[in-house]
């Protein structure tokens, strides 16, 4: 037994140790031969375009792993969508950056598959405001990836504290149920939240503790009167019901008694679909497991070049390649050192140079970046 968390230190990512066995064993195997050629490495997820398309993150924590090593990276910048073909490719020494191929894979893919779901979430209720609460359903050393994420996708905030001093963010959050059911009283909790906290925080009533969502949402609203911002209902699936019915009730029964200017939040197991279904009775939402839930994306590393020569393994394409966006919205894949598709935009950009990096991380720009190729590629949930 021992007194420390199941967590890899970050000396060990950045020492390579954090890696599978077998590269050890590549090597010992390949310096006892004397053997270290020149390749070209390319991470891809799919070969060639499927039509559906993913967001890609994790750049920055791959480009800090990589820097320093004696390679040239080019990468699809973050925040990006891309379908197939190559989304980083490495140049150099292949013992350079062997041992660090299980480390840069997992920064690219788990943070990918988040940023992928809150895009999904985001264009779901593009007007409505959209905030990540999924941290509790993950390992808490990676809450800020699972929130950096969640940010690049587009989502508008998230409720992590220690995540939020890593990212520069202030934290979202009012209260919960525990906090009703400790006062033992909803109006006693209400108000003693709205005597306690910073009055920057939004004054947002959980209403559904102990009585239905309609009689403690208008309690709220007696109570706080103009303080009230919005409630929240976050009422378990298994008691709901027919949600978007609930959240109309309340809406009409505040907006009777004169608080049309109270919000209403919802949250609790919601998906793209509900986000869908409520934008139009909801002002905002918060999502957990579909975002912090997400499944990885597959990425792979493969080396397509070695020593000058075109190469593959059996089922991947060999050659230097670059992934274009056409004018029309798609998603091109062809070999580097050929005519690019017309009006094509190169996606692929330098990232390392001399092992040095040579681009800014912002995941503002990000977002941005997300938003306009959902746009451009007419991205959309698959739920």
């Amino acid at each position: 037994m021992t007194d420390r968390f199941d967590i890899v230190s970050e000396s060990a990512i950045r020492d390579g140790t954090a890696t599978d066995a077998y590269f050890q064993r590549t090597e010992e195997t390949l310096a006892a031969a004397d053997r270290n050629p020149n390749v070209v490495a390319e991470v891809t997820r799919d070969q060639f375009p499927t039509g559906e398309f993913d967001v890609l993150a994790g750049v920055k924590d791959a480009a800090r792993l990589l820097e320093g090593l004696d390679i040239d990276v080019d990468a699809i910048r973050e925040g990006r969508l891309f379908d197939g073909g190559p989304v980083m490719r490495i140049e150099g020494s292949y013992l350079e950056f062997a041992r660090y191929e299980t480390s840069l894979l997992g920064f690219l893919s788990h943070a990918s598959g988040i940023a992928t779901a809150a895009l999904e979430a985001r264009v779901a209720a593009p007007d409505s405001s959209v905030l990540s609460f999924g941290a509790r359903h993950v390992h808490p050393a990676i809450a800020a990836v699972v929130e950096r994420g969640a940010l690049v996708g587009g989502l508008d905030g998230f409720s992590h504290v220690a995540a939020g001093e890593i990212l520069g963010k202030e934290a979202s959050g009012t209260m919960p149920h525990a906090l009703v059911i400790a006062m033992g009283d909803q109006e006693a909790a209400w108000t003693a939240f709205d005597e306690t906290v910073d009055s920057d925080v939004p004054r947002i009533a959980i209403c559904d503790t102990f009585s239905d969502e309609k009689d403690e949402s208008i309690r709220a609203a007696e109570a706080l009167g103009d303080a009230l911002d919005g409630v929240r209902l976050d009422t378990t699936s298994s008691r709901r019901g027919d949600f978007r019915h609930i959240v109309r009730e309340v809406r009409w029964e505040l907006d009777v008694r004169g608080y049309d200017d109270v919000d209403i939040f919802v949250s609790g197991g919601l998906g793209p679909a509900d986000l869908r279904d409520l934008r139009d009775v909801a002002d905002g939402f918060g999502v957990g497991g579909h975002v912090s839930n997400a499944d990885p994306l597959d990425f792979a590393l493969d080396i397509v070049e070695l020593d000058g020569e075109i190469v593959s393994k059996r089922g991947k394409l060999s050659g230097t390649k670059q992934a274009f966006r056409t004018p029309d919205g798609g998603h091109h894949v062809g070999l580097a050192d050929r005519a690019d598709p017309e009006g094509g935009e190169a996606l692929l950009e330098p990232l390392i140079r001399d092992g040095e990096i040579v681009r800014e991380f912002d995941v503002d720009e990000a977002a941005e970046r997300a938003s306009r190729d959902a746009d451009v590629v007419g991205f959309r949930s698959a739920e």
